[in-house]
């Protein structure tokens, strides 16, 4: 190559053939691995595990260690997005990283049942985050290298619909196994590890033959960012997902404590009633996303459905306050699935749409998703002041702060130009 000839982006264009049916559910039975193996933690066994290290304040812990893991994830996941875009090897490039990560996952999370204290539970959790961030991030490149524009409503949609099952499946497997922590960590890593395997073996995973710009400390500075000054629709999108991901979290880090404390369940009742709910809310999820993914791609318009969802999502957080029984959580938690499915029908599509250089989607796709993991680092710390204010305990802050939160994450979706 001349002196002076530009040196090529570094991944391939996002591809335009249509992909199979067997990649769509091979990517949605990927995805599902990830998040059953990261969300199950999240939702129910680490409030578990915190109980059991600080029976009198498990809150406490929560808000310590999900925060600082966190950490692995808002760093972890634009590096590792971008270290793929780069990787070569006769294996692909995205392989190493799903494999690599979904193992270590399973790693940390042994690390996690083992844990005699918060240190060591701490430092646990962040060695999980940084597994499924690099098996997350290969996998959303490989989204983008894969799924041409006419089909992402629908493979958004299949990704949404494995995201939440995931959630349904860990809180089950918390009311089977509620005694057995060992277990309730355990077996959704090993069924992660499953589940990427499976992706990996049906998923094509080309290696570009361009050259590659030269590594340096600036590359790697650049590998966290993506001016949303130049790319205003891109950082739109970044802030509304960052505000509705904030908004779940508010509830979602709480949500067995909620049903302790505001509904007066016992632990054992309150996993059971929390896996009802959310097997209503996952109903609600597939009705929703049934239709809204396609009808996304149909009509050729992303932003009514995300930005409408949000805020219907966030009318279920509120609905949340004024619930004084099991049923009235349930009928929340239906709304809300409703419109948390639409939501992840769409966002996903509607991110690539934006994305600055479809050439290089490991890294941008590694900066939007910050606007995941860094409300997860301060939504336990905040959730736990807001619950702190008055004379403790006060779930009306929380939930009010949460839905309002929601409705500016659906408002901000409205200026974005490049999408409908």
């Amino acid at each position: 190559m001349a002196a002076n000839s530009p040196v090529p982006t570094r991944t391939t264009p996002i591809s335009a053939p249509a992909v199979s049916n067997w990649y769509i559910a091979a990517i949605g039975l990927a995805q599902f691995g990830i998040y059953v193996a990261i969300l199950s933690p999240v939702f129910v066994s680490m409030q578990l595990k915190a109980q059991e290290l600080n029976p009198a304040n498990p809150a406490s812990v929560i808000a310590v260690v999900l925060p600082i893991g966190s950490i692995g994830a808002i760093f972890g996941n634009p590096l590792f997005g971008s270290l793929s875009d780069r990787t070569r090897t006769r294996w692909g490039r995205r392989r190493p990283w799903l494999l690599g990560g979904v193992v270590t996952l399973l790693i940390g999370l042994t690390a996690v049942v083992f844990s005699p204290n918060v240190l060591m539970l701490t430092f646990a959790w962040l060695l999980c985050q940084l597994g499924s961030n690099a098996a997350f991030a290969a996998l959303m490149a490989s989204f983008a290298d894969n799924v041409p524009v006419f089909q992402r409503g629908r493979a958004s949609s299949v990704i949404g619909v494995a995201q939440n099952i995931s959630i349904l499946a860990g809180i089950y497997a918390a009311a089977l196994l509620v005694a057995n922590l060992t277990l309730l960590f355990l077996i959704p890593g090993v069924v992660g590890v499953a589940c990427v395997v499976v992706y990996v073996l049906v998923t094509p995973d080309r290696v570009p033959d361009t050259p590659l710009r030269p590594f340096s400390v600036l590359a790697i500075l650049r590998t966290f960012w993506t001016n949303p000054v130049k790319y205003p629709d891109f950082g739109l999108a970044w802030g509304s997902r960052f505000l509705i991901v904030l908004a779940t979290f508010l509830f979602t880090t709480f949500r067995l404590f909620y049903m302790q404390d505001h509904l007066g369940l016992d632990a054992r009742r309150a996993v059971s009633a929390v896996a009802t709910g959310v097997l209503l809310y996952t109903v609600a999820i597939f009705v929703s996303t049934a239709v809204s993914g396609w009808l996304s791609d149909k009509l050729r318009r992303r932003k009514i459905f995300v930005g409408g969802s949000t805020l219907l999502f966030g009318a279920g957080l509120v609905a949340l306050v004024y619930a004084e029984s099991v049923p009235a959580f349930y009928v929340a938690e239906i709304i809300m699935g409703f419109a948390y499915g639409t939501y992840t029908a769409v966002d996903y599509a509607l991110v690539v749409d934006v994305l600055p250089d479809p050439e290089k989607p490991g890294k941008d796709l590694g900066v939007m998703n910050i606007a995941n993991s860094l409300p997860q680092s301060f939504a336990p710390a905040l959730g736990a002041l807001l619950l702190s204010m008055g004379s403790g305990k006060n779930y009306p802050v929380l939930l009010w702060t949460a839905g309002i939160i929601a409705a500016i994450g659906a408002a901000v979706i409205i200026p974005i130009r490049k999408v409908r």
